[in-house]
């Protein structure tokens, strides 16, 4: 069997093979993973990408629908189920109208997925309230880059690019455990004389691959740009022909940047300041510099300001356009990017068009076969989607692809709202968090069985191919969302009979959008494996590297942003003395819905932690491998303790794999980016106390 990874955005390819093992007297089939040669993981794989099949293999799969029945779910047909949820559509939206049913989707489906749900919202529901777990993946990164760029296309550059960097800062990205298989990237980089910057508050795999680490202080990634940026005016590394000729906003940047104080900005974000000019000057006379960022950068509630921060610094040393230079946003989910792109979103319509803006409206409408006053305006995001159904706004829910449960924050408002739904359904290939509370559950296919087209962390689009059959009575996420089109009234705009059909309809609806697929056909990807979008027509051979000689806004410049230095809205005190960041394992994905299903997996990390230092563990009574209690003025949860010495004192780190007791989300603020509406995800308060001791008093 040949397939793709389901897991992160680099979406290596691999084949699978069955073998007999003719001494096992219970015959069970051997499995073995190898990569295969394609143009961004160059034939590796990672430990999540070896163990995949496991999941898709899993006793544990849902085999067929489910509704609750005097409070437990029973097996129902697939008849049936279509029959409940058009029942209830149609009573909800009878009795409070049609923004009384949401959809929610995920950033790990493919664009024929994607596409689907907003198009289904739109015509089959006309509700506007739609959004994605995406939003807590790459909105603020998404939002910058429109901004600055005018196009959000993750990685300005190739892969290939990286290697010709004389210098790469890395912030907030653990890449040596989150994407594993990029790091020969970096290596070779290295080799060729790069020096590599790593921000982070703790030392991880890539931190210690890197030449400098900046151990910065949860929440206070814009303030270290700011301080990098009076650097190299200072030290007169800026490219003036290039800021003069291909940007607006200089004046008013040189400005803010003047009336920075140094050593105070040093302090705020905790990092000395003989390393911030360390790292400013390297990569100021670099020949060629790249920075990339992810969720340590983006979580936050200034995140779309602190990647404006990170994108000027690349900006004002004339990083763009050229071999080994640019800006790249380290795409978390599998298809965060595609996924992002094509109507998924509460305000896009598909190739990334705004669903405010009347053009656009009118061209997607007319390829929908509807009237341009019919599709609904712009819905809120994925968390304040939560708040509409605790307001009773929202009383039906859809849920594909997606544990909203666990990957929220303050997770337990979640969970009150979940169960305050009229009715909740849930699309899921297993019994997830929020599965279990479900009205009606409905099996989905996995990685292995589901056809379509997903693009990588650097605008490359793949096809994955159908090598397995579909588990059980499990349907395609497109066909489910199809059938219920049909129940609805709205088959006739859904009658597609492959996922080939969705995607040839998805090329002309983003042809002319800024995410413009119209020249990739599935002939095409099979042929050439992957294409880079823009690709406008199909002798175009898509655009590998961006804005090498114009931006992507009208004028054809970027725009420079004074960003102002940003303290985190929760600060600690004497209840609450530690900043709590959160993150990922190397073994782990998203709320571990799948990974905690894979075997190979789920033994390396069998439970969450918290990462304590050792002079704040030893201040608090606490001993390695003990409980301990960790606390927000949100809510609590149970974790194993670790004791290291990579991380700041101040600071707690918690893995975000885990639901139930050991779900950090309980603990997170919900404060959103007033941009991009990113939770702050990265930095809150917290109390941390032996769990013993807790139960002895």
């Amino acid at each position: 069997m040949q397939s793709q990874c389901p897991f992160c955005s680099v979406q290596c390819k691999m084949e699978i093979e069955q073998s007999m093992q003719p001494e096992d007297p219970y015959k069970r089939p051997r499995y073995t993973v190898n990569g295969l040669p394609n143009a961004a993981s160059e034939g590796r794989l990672c430990v999540k990408g070896m163990h995949a099949y496991q999941h898709a293999l899993s006793s544990e799969r849902l085999a067929y629908p489910m509704a609750r029945r005097n409070g437990v779910l029973e097996r129902i047909s697939w008849e049936e189920a279509h029959e409940l949820i058009t029942a209830q559509i149609r009573s909800s939206q009878e009795n409070y109208g049609l923004d009384s049913v949401g959809l929610y989707g995920g950033g790990s489906l493919t664009n024929e997925s994607a596409y689907l749900l907003g198009k289904f919202t739109r015509v089959a529901l006309r509700s506007r309230y739609i959004d994605y777990n995406g939003r807590f993946c790459m909105s603020a990164a998404a939002s910058a880059g429109n901004k600055a760029f005018g196009i959000d296309r993750g990685l300005t550059n190739s892969l290939a690019d990286i290697e010709a960097a004389g210098c790469i800062m890395l912030a907030g990205t653990n890449i040596a455990e989150c994407q594993p298989t990029l790091m020969p990237y970096f290596t070779r980089a290295k080799e060729n004389g790069a020096y590599i910057i790593a921000i982070d508050p703790r030392q991880t795999g890539t931190t210690e691959f890197a030449d400098l680490h900046l151990k910065v202080k949860p929440g206070m990634d814009a303030a270290l740009a700011n301080a990098m940026l009076r650097v190299i005016f200072d030290e007169g590394l800026t490219d003036p022909s290039f800021i003069a000729d291909r940007t607006n906003g200089i004046e008013e940047l040189k400005a803010h940047v003047a009336a920075i104080d140094l050593e105070e900005t040093a302090e705020l974000c905790g990092v000395p300041l003989a390393d911030i000019r360390k790292a400013a000057s390297a990569f100021g006379r670099a020949s060629a510099a790249m920075v990339f960022t992810a969720r340590g950068v983006e979580q936050q509630t200034d995140g779309y300001m602190a990647v404006r921060n990170f994108i000027n610094l690349a900006l004002v040393t004339g990083n763009a356009g050229k071999p080994g230079a640019g800006y790249g946003a380290v795409t978390g989910q599998g298809n965060g990017q595609g996924g992002r792109e094509h109507g998924q979103k509460a305000d896009q319509l598909p190739g990334y068009r705004s669903i405010e803006d009347p053009d656009h409206r009118a061209y997607i409408a007319g390829i929908w076969g509807v009237e341009p006053e019919s599709l609904p305006g712009k819905g809120v995001s994925a968390y304040e989607m939560m708040e509409k159904v605790h307001e009773g706004e929202i009383r039906t829910l859809l849920v594909m692809g997606s544990n909203p449960i666990v990957s929220n924050p303050n997770a337990d408002f979640v969970e009150e709202g979940l169960k305050k739904l009229d009715y909740l359904v849930v699309a899921d290939m297993f019994l997830s968090e929020t599965a279990r509370l479900a009205d009606l559950v409905l099996p989905v296919t996995s990685y292995l069985e589901n056809e379509g087209t997903l693009t990588n962390l650097e605008g490359r689009v793949l096809l994955r191919e159908a090598s397995r059959a579909p588990h059980g009575e499990a349907r395609h996420d497109w066909r489910i969302l199809s059938d219920l089109a049909e129940q609805l009234g709205s088959g006739s705009k859904f009658s597609y009979a492959s996922v080939e059909d969705i995607f040839e309809e998805l090329r002309i609806a983003s042809r002319g959008g800024v995410a413009d697929y119209y020249g990739i056909t599935y002939e095409r990807l099979r042929r050439e494996e992957g294409i880079y979008w823009p690709c406008p027509s199909t002798d175009h051979p898509g655009a590998a590297r961006l804005f090498e000689e114009r931006f992507a806004h009208p004028d054809g410049r970027a725009v420079l942003l004074p960003v102002p230095n940003h303290l985190p809205p929760e600060q600690t005190d004497s209840s609450y003395p530690l900043y709590l960041t959160t993150g990922r394992t190397m073994t782990h994905y998203l709320t571990g819905v799948q990974t905690r299903r894979s075997a190979g997996l789920a033994a390396r990390d069998i439970e969450s932690y918290a990462e304590l230092h050792p002079k704040t563990a030893r201040r608090l009574g606490l001993q390695a491998g003990e409980l301990l209690r960790l606390a927000s003025r949100r809510g609590e949860i149970v974790v194993r303790c670790r004791i290291t010495a990579s991380i700041r004192e101040d600071t707690v780190f918690v893995p975000m794999h885990w639901g139930d007791s050991q779900c950090v989300n309980k603990l997170t603020n919900p404060a959103l980016d007033p941009t991009c509406r990113m939770p702050g995800f990265k930095v809150c308060a917290v109390h941390v106390e032996p769990l013993l001791k807790v139960r002895q008093a």
